[in-house]
């Protein structure tokens, strides 16, 4: 009787999935069963739960006290009392006196911690209070004990049975733990947690500081918006044609063409310290392997047949494919675009599905397109890259680049006051 192996499992969901099966999960666990090849059903399981893993989490710039969720942290006080700064707005929001009340019925709670208490007010069931570091340098346990606050956060919420649950930092107010450090955190224990567990994570942060990892890309995407957004964004609003000539020495100074280009000097000062921001970054000097301009790397260019053989293909069916020529795993693809089970599946069953611009360019950071595939790719949706789209500007940079880092684009993105991938 021939056995069934785990990749051969794995193929058969693939295959039914793809005539239309409600539940192929269901009709390959008759096929074991009836074959009486149980210990196969490990496997099955395994495939099925990491094929059913949610989105990674997301993160939002938002007050946490506005975010609904089953439950939300709060960097509690050790003692029952609140401070200043997030915990103090959720005694606020929650009702301070019930709030605290209840707090006073649990004691102590102790560094890495976390208690439970009924959320009031605010849009949640309940408020998970965690006690984390305050920072000392770095070389009294700190970086533990915020590890630890995530993890017991986590375990609770599991433990209650609840499907999700907003963070803020921990620890990065009043307590002085920084910001880059315990973003570092969160993102490797929301990650590990969520290889075996299925949680709708959410990570509140206030200001574009919180979400900045490293400023290792952020000079190449200021000098790549200077060279190609402002540029087309000036030629826009001012109406000045990109092959017209510089004033030459024998054009008068007070001519309309003069007072054209003082215009677009002035728009162009204009533009650069608008999409800036407040921009008073320090980031340090870009890898030299990364500051390379859009000449210098031009993208691999498909073939004739390649543009040919895929003419009628719609963006749904080029998904696939591409999926299948890079030899990546559909999980794998769809948990890096940053996006649930349940949407592409959507996408998978219609061939006709027309994704949201941000959803398209998702899936081609996450195939590692080249800026060529990108371009066909997007073109199947009806969508095309924008040299007067900031968000535009900011992805083909990283794709002319090679950066697929999603963490790292979001956070240029989010910089920029961009919607985020995903």
């Amino acid at each position: 009787m021939r056995s069934f192996t785990a990749k051969s499992i794995e193929n058969a969901v693939d295959s039914l999935h793809l005539i239309g099966l409600r539940n192929p999960y269901t009709f390959v666990t008759f096929c074991i069963c009836y074959t009486r090849d149980y210990n196969i059903l490990r496997n099955l399981r395994a495939f099925r739960r990491i094929r059913e893993q949610k989105m990674a989490f997301k993160i939002v710039r938002n007050d946490i006290t506005k975010i609904t969720a089953d439950a939300i942290v709060n960097t509690a006080n050790p003692v029952p009392t609140y401070m200043s700064g997030t915990d103090s707005a959720i005694y606020m929001a929650a009702g301070a006196d019930r709030l605290l009340e209840e707090r006073r019925k649990i004691g102590v709670i102790e560094d890495g911690d976390v208690a439970v208490t009924p959320a009031f007010d605010l849009p949640a069931k309940y408020i998970f209070h965690t006690v984390g570091p305050v920072w000392q340098g770095g070389d009294h346990g700190e970086t533990d004990i915020e590890r630890k606050c995530y993890e017991n956060c986590l375990n609770k919420a599991v433990e209650l049975g609840l499907e999700s649950i907003a963070f803020t930092l921990i620890s990065t107010g009043i307590n002085g733990f920084p910001k880059a450090e315990a973003l570092k955190i969160a993102t490797s224990v929301f990650s590990s947690f969520l290889a075996d567990h299925e949680l709708d994570i959410t990570l509140a942060v206030f200001d574009s500081e919180s979400f900045r990892l490293s400023g290792r890309i952020f000079a190449g995407v200021s000098q790549y918006i200077d060279e190609h957004y402002v540029e087309a964004k000036i030629d826009e609003e001012y109406g000045c044609e990109a092959a017209e000539p510089c004033m030459e020495d024998s054009e008068a100074p007070n001519s309309p063409r003069s007072h054209g280009r003082n215009r677009r000097e002035r728009g162009k000062g204009f533009f650069l310290n608008r999409i800036r921001l407040d921009e008073c970054k320090s980031a340090p000097a870009p890898r030299e392997d990364l500051m390379v301009g859009a000449a210098a790397s031009a993208p691999m260019q498909r073939s004739l047949d390649d543009v040919v053989k895929n003419l009628s293909e719609t963006w749904s069916e080029s998904l696939l494919r591409l999926i299948r020529e890079k030899g990546y795993e559909e999980t794998e693809v769809y948990k890096r675009a940053n996006v649930d089970r349940k949407l592409f599946s959507k996408i998978r069953n219609d061939r006709d599905y027309q994704p949201k611009k941000t959803t398209a360019m998702a899936f081609a950071i996450a195939l590692r397109l080249n800026f060529d595939e990108t371009k066909d790719f997007l073109g199947r949706a009806g969508y095309a890259f924008s040299p007067s789209s900031l968000f535009d500007t900011i992805v083909r940079y990283c794709i002319e680049n090679e950066e697929y880092n999603f963490m790292d684009i979001n956070e240029v993105l989010f910089d920029y006051d961009q919607p985020l991938l995903g």
